[in-house]
């Protein structure tokens, strides 16, 4: 029965299929939800990647006003949203469930909460309406994205900068990975937020509604990012794995000590918060670039890109400051690599990247499940085969190549 479905479901990547309502005539249709942490996802893509309805309920706002994300908050509100999101989806793409070649869920990483309520929807709708399933992993997501827009050929090399993860690896293949570097202990979306939180900034007149990191990223614009000097603790280490847990209590340090010096309480705004931010702001950049130019001489030591002009491509949240990317396209640039980067609403969480994974899967025939195979989520998943004992192993110092971080 499912190896009939499977059949019918690649033959409708060579066969147009005419929507209902006199829309304009796609094929393979894949529905993709994502509830991986703090939003709620859903769209219809068609082979092409072509995004026929999207639905997207964040929950910005309701964790601004706790200082940080609720795991049992965020499912609450999943809970509540997630019939509308996926239903306004369908309604805006014209698609009826039977149209569906698949739906494609994020089954992993994220919170444990939130995942659980997207996966148990996904597999009572599968069941429903007699479609394949197609868990996805967020992060092969998050990589794969950049292919629904441009035409970046495999294999090439991707960093991943979100809320929850980071991350160096080589993409070879829709389900093929080599990780050169991950987070050791805390993200840098994550770091940035924290920080906002300790500089008190939805109290600032001018980013009360910005998540932490945009506020970070616009209050830097105005700050001198030398007045406060920050370090990262992976100087001496030679691999591509990143720490910021260790700027975050630096930068907390710091803080105390000029709420001294000002005699004021904690959770009142100082006045060089700009300059806080700018410090912290460039930290993170600088980090994330190091350990990105070291995965590039990898890379190169053992032939892992094409050559002459291989890709890099910078994806996820915290992927949206301009500021980093600038810093990464200074690397890119030095390095003899293009950097492509999806637009920022492609870099934040949502359905259409999911759904995309969904077609790239279903089109070489990779992970897809008949309804009825029970799946469980997994809130810790690496991505790929660990390659970082290789990458510390080659040793590969930066003290002799200086490459200036923008100012």
């Amino acid at each position: 029965m499912f190896s009939s479905k499977l059949s019918h479901a690649k033959k409708l990547l060579r066969v147009g299929h005419t929507l209902r309502g006199g829309r304009a005539s796609s094929s393979t249709l894949v529905l993709g939800i994502e509830t991986s942490c703090d939003d709620t996802g859903a769209a219809v893509l068609d082979e092409t990647g072509r995004i026929l309805g999207e639905s997207l309920h964040s929950q910005k706002e309701v964790h601004l006003r706790s200082g940080g994300i609720i795991p049992i908050v965020a499912q609450k509100h999943h809970k509540q949203n997630i019939e509308r999101v996926v239903q306004e989806a369908l309604d805006r793409s014209g698609v009826d469930p039977s149209q569906l070649a698949a739906v494609a869920t994020t089954v992993k990483p994220g919170l444990a909460l939130s995942l659980g309520i997207g996966l148990e929807f996904s597999q009572r709708f599968v069941r429903r309406h007699d479609k394949p399933f197609i868990p996805i992993h967020h992060m092969e997501a998050h990589a794969l994205t950049v292919r629904m827009l441009h035409p970046v050929n495999f294999p090439f090399l991707v960093l991943l900068v979100s809320g929850g993860h980071s991350l160096l690896a080589v993409a070879r293949g829709v389900d093929d990975f080599l990780l050169l570097g991950h987070t050791l202990d805390e993200a840098p979306g994550d770091t940035l937020d924290k920080v906002a939180r300790r500089l008190s900034l939805i109290k600032h007149p001018e980013c009360s509604t910005l998540s932490g990191g945009q506020a970070i990223e616009h209050l830097a614009k105005t700050g001198d990012r030398k007045k406060f000097v920050f370090t990262t603790p992976m100087g001496q280490v030679h691999d591509c794995c990143f720490s910021f847990a260790g700027l975050r209590n630096q930068v907390s340090m710091t803080v105390m000590k000029k709420e001294a010096e000002e005699g004021i309480e904690q959770g009142t705004l100082l006045s060089c918060v700009n300059d806080i931010a700018a410090g912290v702001q460039y930290t993170v950049a600088s980090h994330l670039a190091k350990r990105t130019h070291r995965a590039i001489l990898f890379c190169k030591t053992r032939g892992l890109l094409p050559s002459p002009r291989p890709t890099l491509v910078l994806s996820g949240g915290v992927a949206s400051n301009q500021y980093i990317r600038r810093t990464l396209s200074v690397i890119a640039e030095k390095t003899g690599l293009d950097l492509v980067c999806p637009p920022a609403q492609f870099c934040t969480d949502n359905g259409v990247m999911i759904a995309w994974n969904g077609v790239e899967r279903l089109r070489e025939g990779k992970g897809i499940l008949p309804p009825d195979v029970d799946v469980f989520y997994e809130p810790r998943s690496p991505l790929g085969v660990d390659m970082t004992a290789e990458v510390r192993a080659a040793k590969i110092s930066l003290r002799s190549v200086k490459i200036k971080v923008p100012d």
